[in-house]
């Protein structure tokens, strides 16, 4: 039974899901975003090394802001873009996949590199401050906040994998329900 306490809660969840999703779907047909996506950042690896955008240069970028206690966005999203990569064959060595966590307090580099371990292609697991992450976050438009449960909290977030060119500049982007084969066939035009 519905109470109409859920009722409230559920509303603005679906609200915001659906205004996710729209935007995404908008981006997805957009040569040029209107407001610009991507930009610097300077995180840590799993072995606490400093990371910059720069490091990845030269190499076209999938990047996707997630958390590790995700049950099912973010464990998709890796797996679609390790999928992805490894449908390109070769190809892939051109390309660099890129997790940056939402969740800087439990994610730590750590944390992150244990995480992406057991996807099979090499996953650049990037955390950092609270500062950090935020500032990375907000270059890349994406929404992230904390949802308290009753056994601690969960985080909301926009599910968005970025595909950015060698010059960090965004291309297209896709979601975590994007099958694997769509993002290779893309992924070819670029690298």
């Amino acid at each position: 039974m519905i109470t109409r306490r859920t009722a409230l809660i559920a509303l603005p969840v679906a609200m915001l899901s659906a205004a996710v999703t729209g935007t995404a779907a908008y981006m997805a047909t957009q040569d040029e975003p209107a407001v610009p996506i991507g930009g610097p950042f300077s995180l840590l690896d799993g072995d606490g090394k400093t990371i910059t955008d720069r490091a990845f240069r030269g190499r076209v970028m999938m990047v996707y802001f997630g958390y590790t206690h995700c049950p099912d966005a973010c464990p998709t999203a890796l797996a679609d873009m390790v999928a992805a990569a490894d449908i390109l064959g070769d190809r892939a060595r051109d390309l660099a996949l890129v997790f940056i966590t939402v969740d800087p307090e439990r994610d730590t580099p750590a944390v992150m590199k244990d995480y992406v371990s057991p996807f099979g292609l090499p996953i650049v697991a990037l955390s950092g401050s609270s500062d950090a992450v935020a500032a990375a976050a907000r270059t890349y438009r994406v929404y992230a906040v904390k949802h308290p449960t009753a056994d601690g909290y969960d985080m909301d977030h926009s599910s968005i994998i970025y595909v950015m060119d060698r010059a960090g500049r965004f291309l297209t982007n896709f979601t975590h329900e994007t099958p694997p084969a769509q993002i290779a066939d893309r992924l070819r035009t670029v690298l």
